[in-house]
């Protein structure tokens, strides 16, 4: 008797569609709660004072590097409270010796240095959170003067250390956002 795949394959796409099914209703839910933290304090009166000045500066720039800086309270907050910000999840890298620490650390194990770095890792993030992530950088460039989805993932890479690969993989979503489906 010949083997019939088709009551495997049709098991197989149900999965794949249940799969679907649950990152759509995540991403769905995460649409409705996106940055809800900013509507409320320590968020909003930063937010209100610095999104005007925000507006006109071009990202990437000293005057946006001092923005975010004088943003220190509110994004801290802001962060802490939303995956979908690669400084959501962060490390301590050593200033002696490099080694990363996930939680924060007095001394180092490795050579006694006790002075370290915070870094964000992107790694830590799942491809749920990257998509919330280019999709909040695309809809953020529409609020500048001369805000630019592609020179934010030219920028961002070296911000946030990801590979040409997954910039690439950000501009393929970028490319079929605007050009729509193929």
């Amino acid at each position: 008797m010949k083997y019939n795949s088709a009551n495997e394959t049709r098991k197989h796409i149900r999965r794949v569609r249940g799969y679907l099914l649950m990152i759509e209703a995540d991403l769905e839910t995460r649409g409705y709660i996106h940055d809800r933290s900013k509507l409320q304090k320590p968020e909003k009166p930063i937010f209100d004072e610095f999104t005007p000045k925000l507006k006109g500066c071009t990202y990437g720039s000293e005057e946006y590097k001092g923005f975010l800086k004088g943003m220190g309270v509110a994004l801290e907050h802001h962060y802490k409270n939303n995956r979908h910000h690669p400084e959501h999840f962060i490390y301590y890298e050593c200033n002696g010796c490099f080694k990363r620490f996930y939680e924060e650390p007095k001394v180092c194990d490795v050579c006694g240095y006790t002075q370290f770095q915070i870094r964000s890792d992107i790694t830590q993030m799942n491809l749920i959170d990257l998509i919330e992530m280019l999709m909040d950088w695309k809809a953020a460039t529409l609020r500048h003067a001369d805000g630019d989805i592609l020179r934010s993932i030219e920028l961002n890479q070296k911000r946030f250390e990801y590979s040409d690969e997954l910039k690439k993989i950000f501009l393929n979503t970028i490319e079929y956002l605007e050009l729509g489906r193929r």
